[in-house]
């Protein structure tokens, strides 16, 4: 059983004092389980698979559907193996994809605008083995396009990523390009739809977000929509270009509009 530990008072906190011996008063370490048995998560499984049959009939099977043994154990874990809530949210997240017709998604569906070059999926892996999803800001207009185009091509582009994890590897990288943001590329509603697909139909799969060379005006832009990620908010990491390309990649790897 592996094990986990939380940091009390709050990791912020911690990271302070790191360099000093930390005093039990300020600094208490506890242990507590975050797994369960592989004999109690196949049967939890199970019970997933059971409630979603029963109540839930009509939702489809197969890869993604209700019966997908793999995809009930991911958000058991997400929701700490709790059958109630994993049979919530998993209602929601398979709902979600039939109805957006996620399985149709293709290059040909979203070509219309992935040839703005607005976002796309890196060539190769980060020095962490993730896919890289890369999105240029200054190229995003709001209405431009309808917005469902530019959703489908943010969903095709996590399905395709996810496709590219290499075996035990189960993360993203989202680099978020803003040299060269302006007010005018501004969309508080379709960002906020990037988390939440994240968060409600791709949990634990985003493992940062790098916002790249934030010019000022992005600062009143960022306090607007950071107490909607909830969590999630904690995932983003201010860098500079040059960070990016010295900390994420190799010189054969990094992408070319940061060489």
């Amino acid at each position: 059983m592996s094990l986990c530990f939380r940091l009390r008072p709050p990791l912020t906190a911690a990271l302070s004092v790191r360099h000093h011996k930390p005093s039990t008063k300020f600094f208490k370490l506890t242990i507590r389980s975050c797994s369960v048995p592989p004999e109690n998560a196949r049967k939890l499984v199970a019970e997933v698979k059971e409630k979603l049959e029963k109540e839930h009939n009509s939702l489809p099977v197969g890869k993604n559907g209700r019966d997908d043994e793999e995809m009930i154990l991911w958000f058991l874990k997400d929701r700490k193996f709790s059958v109630e809530e994993t049979a919530s949210k998993l209602t929601k997240a398979i709902s979600w994809r039939k109805d957006f017709r996620v399985s149709e998604l293709s290059e040909e569906s979203v070509k219309r605008v992935g040839t703005t070059g607005k976002a796309y999926l890196h060539n190769y892996l980060d020095i962490h083995s993730r896919p890289v999803l890369i999105v240029e800001a200054s190229k995003h207009f709001p209405g431009e396009y309808e917005p469902y185009e530019d959703e489908k091509l943010c969903v095709f582009l996590i399905e395709k990523a996810l496709s590219k994890l290499p075996a035990g590897k189960q993360e993203v990288l989202v680099i978020m390009d803003l040299r060269g943001f302006q007010a005018q590329n501004s969309d508080l509603k379709f960002l906020t739809f990037v988390f939440d697909a994240f968060y409600y139909y791709y949990p634990r799969r985003l493992g940062q977000v790098l916002f790249v060379d934030a010019p000022f005006i992005f600062k009143p832009f960022w306090q607007l929509v950071k107490p909607l990620l909830k969590s999630y908010a904690s995932l983003v990491r201010f860098c500079s270009a040059k960070e990016v390309k010295q900390e994420y990649f190799t010189a054969d790897t990094v992408p070319i509009s940061f060489r």
